[in-house]
C-alpha cells in the first residue's frame, strides 16, 4: 500500500469517532438550545414576578396615600368661614340638619325657636327639612351677632381672659352658644360673668375651641335677613 493510499484510508474506528463526535456536538447543541429556553423561561418568570411585586408596592403606596388623605385631611377644614361654620355645626349636632336635642333646639346649628322667629321662621318642620334655609339662617345670625358685638370685638380681640386669647371667631362662636348679650357681659367683666348651657358648654370653652378662624367675610348687619 502506497503512502497516498495510506492517507486516503480511514479505519472503521476513525469513522465511528467522527460519528460519535458529531452526535456529541449535536447533543451539546440541543442542550444549549434547551438551556437557552430554560434561561428565557426563568428570565420571563423573574420579570413577571418582579413586575407583580412592583405593582403590589405601588398599590400599597396608593392605599397608604389614600388612608393618609382620609385620616389627616378629611376631618380638617381651612381656617375660613366654611371651616368655622362646619366645625361649629359638628359641635352642635354632628352636622345633622334634622337634629333636635332634648331641649328642643333644632337643626344643624341647633337654633332655638325664639331665634328662628327673629328671622320670621315659624314652621320648624319645614326648617328641619330645608338645609339651604338653615345655612342662610346661620349666616344671617352671625351677621347680626357681629353687629351687636362690634364694639366688644374691637376692644377685646387680642386680649387674654382666663388664659384664653380672645379672637373674633371665638366671640361669634360664643354668641351662637349663649347669645350676644351674655358674651358682652363676659367680655366687659373680664371673664367674671360666666355662662354655661344645660350640657355644660361654656363661653370660655367655645372661645378657646373656635379661635383663629378667619371670619372677616361676615359683614356686621343689624337687619340681616334670611
Amino acid at each position: 500500500m502506497t503512502f497516498k493510499k495510506l492517507r486516503s484510508y480511514r479505519s472503521p474506528c476513525s469513522s465511528l469517532r467522527l460519528i460519535l463526535l458529531f452526535c456529541i456536538f449535536a447533543l451539546a447543541k440541543q442542550k444549549i438550545e434547551f438551556l437557552k429556553k430554560i434561561t428565557l423561561f426563568l428570565l420571563l418568570v423573574f420579570v413577571l414576578t418582579g413586575a407583580t411585586e412592583i405593582s403590589k408596592k405601588i398599590n400599597k403606596k396608593r392605599i397608604a396615600t389614600t388612608k393618609e388623605k382620609v385620616v389627616f385631611k378629611g376631618p380638617f377644614l381651612e381656617n375660613d368661614f366654611v371651616g368655622f361654620r362646619e366645625a361649629l355645626a359638628f359641635k352642635e349636632s354632628q352636622g345633622k340638619y334634622t337634629a333636635v336635642n332634648t331641649l328642643g333646639y333644632l337643626g344643624k346649628y341647633q337654633f332655638g325657636a325664639s331665634t328662628l322667629e327673629r328671622f320670621k321662621i315659624y314652621n320648624t318642620e319645614a326648617f328641619l327639612a330645608n338645609p339651604e334655609l338653615q345655612e342662610k339662617t346661620f349666616a344671617a345670625y352671625c351677621a347680626v351677632n357681629k353687629w351687636i358685638l362690634r364694639k366688644d370685638i374691637k376692644r377685646s380681640v387680642g386680649k387674654t381672659i382666663n388664659g384664653i386669647e380672645i379672637t373674633e371667631s371665638g366671640i361669634l362662636a360664643a354668641a351662637h352658644l349663649s347669645g350676644a348679650g351674655n358674651v358682652k357681659k363676659f367680655l366687659r367683666s373680664n371673664g367674671n360673668q360666666r355662662f354655661g348651657d344645660a350640657y355644660g358648654a361654656t363661653i370660655s370653652s367655645y372661645m378657646k375651641k373656635f379661635a383663629d378662624y378667619d371670619v372677616s367675610n361676615i359683614k356686621a348687619d343689624r337687619n340681616a335677613k334670611v
